[in-house]
């Protein structure tokens, strides 16, 4: 009796894989419950329906009978593409997860990736640049009595993606799997980067290291890590000003006044708080990482240190940490830095809108070629 109850479980887990495999369903417990009335007629109990994974196995199962040897070539491309797309939204720490992590991918599977932001425009903003085709929907999931919204945004092209977008202060939050009720399988960059060299490395060689990055309009990543800032507010106490954006235009208006060409120090002046919207606990290690590749050198120093140049002007800093700032040929600039940073904290003064900013250092890049 075991023996052909597991017989039949396993009949029902094919059957509902083969109905999600071909789009007849798409949600696992229709998917089962239909399956289990085919085969086991009207009256199914809960312990005759597999579980989730159980039905994830036989999908594979079922994909690797119709496809054969182009699932696996699929696959790869899948995640070759994934690699592109999250290349192109890298300021946004986006994660791979679902079936083209897993490899449990089948006809119709679209690419499942987790982005992070505090402002959805940012990311549509980003993914109109690049020319990519894309719809945002907004869907209301009620849970255990709970009601949720969550942002998806369809992006369409060779294969489809769905983009997951969820505030910054969930980047490190381990989200459960709705398959296996486990930590969700997921991977940044470079694991993503690890698995295509370890499972597909005649597909690296279609992709160069940085040939996103080549694409991706700098002043793109700026305006979508700038835009968040608006909604930022701090301690009036401080900062009497308002929010974090128009205390950075104030900055960035000081250092044009003090320092008109030099487009670095403008930079930093405009970008140094762009982490407080993605991790206000360690803004500056945040806003760094989401600059990378973007930003100079000279302009991540002076972000990396704007707020020990405080202690320089308080006359609170260490003697060590001073002199080991003062060895940099940029200790000046860094200390004109703090100096307009503690400028832009005035309540009511005019300032440019961000537009006309980019356009300001779109010329400077222009003039200085």
């Amino acid at each position: 009796m075991r023996e052909r109850d597991s017989k039949l479980r396993r009949r029902v887990a094919w059957e509902a894989a083969r109905l999600m495999y071909f789009r007849e369903e798409t949600e696992y417990y229709r998917a089962k419950l239909k399956a289990a009335r085919r085969v086991l007629g009207p009256d199914v109990r809960p312990a005759d329906l597999p579980s989730n994974r159980e039905i994830r196995e036989q999908i594979e199962a079922v994909a690797r009978a119709f496809e054969g040897e182009k699932r696996v070539q699929k696959l790869g491309e899948m995640r070759l593409e994934a690699l592109r797309m999250m290349r192109l939204l890298k300021e946004f720490r986006p994660r791979l997860v679902g079936s083209t992590l897993t490899g449990h991918v089948r006809r119709g599977s679209d690419i499942d990736i987790h982005v992070f932001s505090d402002s959805v425009e940012a990311v549509r903003l980003t993914l109109e640049h690049a020319g990519l085709p894309h719809e945002v929907i907004r869907k209301r999931v009620v849970k255990h009595g709970e009601e949720r919204t969550f942002t998806h945004i369809h992006v369409t092209g060779q294969f489809e993606f769905e983009l997951t977008v969820y505030p910054t202060e969930l980047v490190n939050y381990r989200f459960k799997s709705s398959i296996t009720g486990k930590a969700m399988e997921r991977a940044s960059i470079e694991e993503l980067e690890k698995l295509l060299a370890r499972e597909h490395p005649q597909l690296m060689v279609e992709i160069e290291p940085d040939d996103m990055e080549t694409v991706v309009d700098r002043f793109r990543v700026y305006e979508s890590l700038l835009l968040p800032l608006e909604k930022v507010k701090e301690d009036p106490r401080y900062h009497p000003e308002g929010d974090v954006l128009y205390h950075s235009l104030q900055v960035f208006e000081c250092a044009r006044e003090e320092s008109p060409y030099d487009e670095e120090f403008l930079l930093a002046a405009l970008l140094h708080d762009v982490g407080k919207a993605i991790d206000p606990k360690d803004h500056v290690k945040a806003g760094l990482e989401a600059l990378e590749g973007f930003i100079t050198e000279r302009t991540a120093w002076l972000i990396e240190h704007h707020m020990e140049a405080q202690g320089v002007l308080d006359g609170t800093i260490g003697a060590r940490a001073r002199r080991r700032l003062e060895t940099s040929e940029d200790f000046d600039t860094l200390v004109l830095l703090a100096k307009c940073d503690r400028a832009g904290r005035r309540v009511g003064v005019k300032v440019p809108e961000l537009e006309d900013v980019f356009e300001y250092l779109r010329s400077l890049e222009r003039d200085f070629q």
